[in-house]
C-alpha cells in the first residue's frame, strides 16, 4: 500500500494538492519495477513538501553544495539495491523518502512552459518519486531511461511529454 503525506506551506495556489501528490507518487510507482508496492501488505510512505524557494535553497546548499533554489529535491531513505527486500520490515512500514518542491521555481517554470503549476508540480513529484526508487540522470543512458518512465507515467495521467520541447542534439 502507498501512503503520501503532504506538507503544504502558504504561497502555493489553490488546488487539491493531496490528490495531486497521491496520484503522482502512485502513478510513478505503478510505472516502475516496484508496481507491486501498491498491493503489498507493507505500507510504503512518501512525504511531499510544497514549500518556498528559500527553504529549498537552504536544503540545496546544505545537501548538494549548490547555492541556489531548484525545482525539486528528493531524499531517498532506502538504498536502491535494498528496495527489492523492503517488504521484509519489522513493523510493516517503509519510508521511501521525501520530495520537496519550491513554489517560486515551480511557478516560473510552469509559466515558461505555458502549463499550470499543478501540472508542472505533478511532473516534479513523478520525477522525485523515480529518484526515491533509485533512478537518476547523471549520464545519457540513465537520463533516457528515467525520462521514458516519466513520460509514460505522465501520459497515463493525461499530461504531455515534459521533455518534448527540447532540441535533439
Amino acid at each position: 500500500m502507498i501512503e503520501v503525506a503532504l506538507l503544504h506551506e502558504d504561497g502555493w495556489p489553490g488546488a487539491d494538492w493531496e490528490l495531486i501528490a497521491q496520484r503522482a507518487v502512485s502513478t510513478a510507482i505503478a510505472h516502475s519495477p516496484y508496481a507491486a508496492f501498491a498491493s503489498d501488505a507493507t505500507l510504503y510512505e512518501v512525504a511531499v513538501k510544497l514549500t518556498s524557494n528559500e527553504e529549498v535553497h537552504a536544503l540545496n546548499r546544505a545537501y548538494r553544495d549548490k547555492d541556489k533554489p531548484t525545482n525539486v529535491l528528493s531524499f531517498p531513505m532506502v538504498q536502491d539495491d535494498l528496495l527489492e527486500v523492503t517488504a521484509n520490515t519489522d513493523d510493516g512500514e517503509v519510508l521511501l523518502g521525501d520530495i520537496v518542491l519550491a513554489e517560486g521555481v515551480c511557478a516560473a517554470e510552469a509559466a515558461e512552459k505555458g502549463i499550470s503549476i499543478a501540472d508542472h508540480a505533478t511532473h516534479l513529484i513523478v520525477h522525485g518519486t523515480f529518484h526515491l526508487l533509485g533512478y537518476d540522470h547523471m549520464d545519457d543512458n540513465e537520463a533516457e531511461a528515467m525520462e521514458a518512465l516519466e513520460i509514460a507515467a505522465l501520459a497515463s495521467l493525461g499530461l504531455a511529454d515534459p521533455y518534448g520541447d527540447r532540441e535533439d542534439i
